[in-house]
């Protein structure tokens, strides 16, 4: 079970190494009433930048038709599919689905952590919504997480010592995502169960998977690059800039994360 911060001198003292940590409403608590979930996958699944993937057992044929029919097909029957779908892009609908979400969320964040002393490079929101048995795949990000459950619940999978699964150096590249996560023993597995409103931060290039609890799952992660606080990053997050140091030509890519998920 992951420990749970409070104030903020337990964030300031946990978030620059694993494991990860449940955020309590008595250090933040996000202001913003979301339209249902069937109501943002009604809007989002006919975005150009929604990105779907249709899981489970079902043939070939049925996946492709499936995967085709994903726009067109009732959204209460597209509710009832495994799959699992990502946006990454989130201001194309401030002015639609998630109108104030910026205003209501995005700024007194920010201006939260600019008041404890933090400074960051991005600081953006991604969406996340499954149907039954919908789950990411094994990957790390380069970023930090506040994982924010909205509607349904799910299951986040990390490691107690991350370092034991997936050094830092190995985790930059990314080689090592997969659909499933390699065979591990349960006691190094950090398992964070997630219901509506609750909050999770998931640090720096920590490899993760998460599996859906519930027939239909809705999460935000508030996506943090280049967080400092006064001078100091993550460990994880030190590791990459020192790869950057000799791969200079790296440092500016797109983000990979949004690839891996």
């Amino acid at each position: 079970m992951p420990k749970t911060i409070t104030s903020t001198g337990e964030f300031k003292e946990l978030w620059t190494m694993p494991p990860n940590f449940y955020v309590s409403h008595e250090f933040y608590r996000p202001d913003f009433s979301f339209p249902s979930a069937l109501e943002v996958l009604e809007v989002v699944r006919h975005d150009e930048e929604a990105r779907v993937t249709l899981l489970g057992s079902d043939s070939p044929a049925v996946q492709t038709a499936k995967t085709m029919s994903f726009k067109r097909a009732p959204v209460e029957e597209v509710a009832t599919w495994s799959f699992r779908l990502a946006h990454f892009n989130l201001s194309r609908l401030y002015d639609g689905v998630l109108h104030g979400f910026y205003e209501q969320v995005m700024i007194p964040w920010r201006m939260f952590l600019a008041a404890q002393g933090f400074t960051w490079q991005r600081c953006a929101p991604d969406l996340f919504i499954s149907g039954p048995g919908g789950s990411s795949t094994y990957h790390a990000d380069q970023s930090h997480g506040l994982v924010w459950q909205v509607e349904g619940a799910k299951t986040f999978h990390s490691y107690v010592v991350p370092d034991s699964a997936v050094p830092a150096d190995s985790a930059i590249s990314g080689d090592f995502t997969a659909e499933d996560p390699p065979p591990h023993a349960d006691e190094d597995r950090q398992d964070a169960r997630m219901e509506p409103g609750e909050l999770l931060w998931s640090h720096f290039l920590t490899p993760h998977w998460v599996t859906g609890e519930s027939p239909l799952s809705m999460s935000v992660t508030l996506s943090h690059g280049g967080l400092c606080h006064r001078g100091r990053y993550a460990e994880r997050e030190t590791a990459l800039r020192r790869h950057w140091d000799h791969h200079p030509e790296q440092a500016w890519l797109t983000d990979l994360r949004n690839t891996r998920y």
